[in-house]
């Protein structure tokens, strides 16, 4: 993608012009698609107002005004369903599950229930989850809607993730990547997902620029969220194993950077998991785990027609089927990343685009909505790419970084409609 095609469709450039174009009215069929298909109202909402946007965002590029597109489309996606579904309490019942955590941990000492008695009293996600709806408990209204924090904690990621000597068009780019309906989508009706992108971006790219132990504490954190992070501690370790090799001048073993790594993890983890795993381990067993995957003692109604899951519903053997196609997947992974370890954070965020893709694709249990965090790797890498100098070393193997900086993002009212 050009710097001119992000800052502009001129009339000479009609071709690009449209074939972005064809790309935001293909996303006003999906909008419209969704409202039209979709039982529930928030995402009704959202798809008749990003189609609008989006409609309009395509005549824009069609007449070569490229800025005008990009408002147009953020304001269709974000903007307008956005403060609307806020003023009205509205969403999916994720934004509630993370305020209902965050009011039991504190006046309960723990964010579960100890003996749900309905899906809605469930907690899927890891004690870390609880911050995000802390604020809901200090601030009025839809300022401290947990919706509002988790896209805070993803766009204050994604900010502490650009390269420290700059990179050209990267907010413009970033603006492109929030006006997407795989990240406005949730950013609006539910959002949860989107701190699990944001660390995993953040972590890649604090480990690109050799700080071991910062990215270990980024992606620890994101760990004490949801496990879906975890894949995200091997693609860094792997990454601080290719920036090794890459110092031909000054040889030297990774050990003391993958121990920084996992030092921070570590630390993260003691602080916000382990606590609750040693007071309560069943609990947090049967609601972070059992019950998503649909082996809890009540059967989660959350459902996609993705490939592991059709395979687990044929049956045991079908389960078999796709839990050996989800460990065919990761040992594939993990010999790419063995074979040919990335030296750069924008390598690694594709390689952990790519596998993270096909865990969700071949697991047994999971959701559309968790594709939000590959896409945004995917589309945060070629942002990033083309610079030898991200990851702190140049073609030669010399270090360049600059010093880092300290680097940190900002971690029941209403009544939801969908279950996580």
């Amino acid at each position: 993608m050009s710097l001119r095609e992000l800052r502009g469709f001129r009339e000479r450039d009609g071709v690009s012009g449209r074939a972005w174009s064809a790309l935001l009215l293909a996303c006003c069929v999906f909008a419209l698609g969704l409202c039209a298909v979709s039982a529930l109202a928030p995402h009704r909402v959202w798809g008749g107002c990003a189609a609008a946007g989006y409609a309009l965002a395509a005549c824009c590029a069609g007449a070569g005004r490229g800025r005008w597109a990009v408002r147009c489309a953020v304001g269709g996606a974000l903007v307008v369903p956005g403060v609307y579904l806020l003023v009205r309490g509205a969403g999916q019942s994720e934004v509630f599950v993370l305020e209902r955590a965050a009011h039991h941990l504190v006046h309960a000492g723990t964010p579960y229930e100890s003996a749900p008695e309905g899906v809605t009293e469930y907690t899927p996600y890891l004690p870390g989850a609880a911050l995000l709806g802390l604020p809901s408990l200090v601030l009025p209204g839809p300022l401290g809607d947990a919706r509002v924090w988790c896209a805070v904690v993803f766009l204050g990621c994604l900010g502490a993730a650009r390269p420290p000597e700059g990179a050209r068009g990267y907010g413009r780019g970033l603006a492109l990547l929030c006006a997407a309906p795989p990240f406005a989508l949730p950013c609006v009706v539910s959002g949860v997902d989107l701190p699990v992108a944001g660390v995993c971006v953040l972590g890649l790219a604090l480990a690109g620029r050799g700080r071991a132990g910062r990215a270990g504490v980024v992606l620890g954190l994101g760990c004490a969220v949801k496990w879906t992070v975890c894949p995200a501690l091997a693609v860094a370790a792997a990454l601080l194993v290719g920036r090794a090799r890459t110092r031909r001048a000054r040889p030297r073993t990774a050990a003391p950077a993958l121990a920084a790594l996992a030092l921070g993890a570590c630390v993260a983890l003691a602080v916000l998991v382990l606590p609750w795993v040693l007071v309560s381990p069943g609990v947090l067993v049967e609601q972070v785990f059992a019950f998503p995957s649909g082996h809890g003692r009540l059967a989660t109604p959350a459902a996609s027609p993705l490939p592991g899951q059709l395979l687990a519903g044929l049956g045991p053997a079908g389960w078999w089927c796709a839990l050996v196609a989800l460990l065919l997947a990761a040992c594939g992974v993990g010999w790419w990343l063995v074979r040919r370890p990335p030296r750069t954070a924008g390598a690694a965020a594709v390689r952990l685009a790519v596998g993270l893709s096909a865990a969700f694709a071949c697991a047994p249990a999971s959701r559309f909505g968790y594709f939000v965090v590959p896409f945004a790797l995917s589309c945060w890498a070629p942002l990033v790419s083309g610079r030898p100098t991200q990851s702190g070393t140049v073609r030669d193997g010399t270090d360049v970084s600059r010093g880092g900086r300290d680097l940190a993002g900002p971690t029941g009212h209403r009544t939801g409609t969908a279950t996580p």
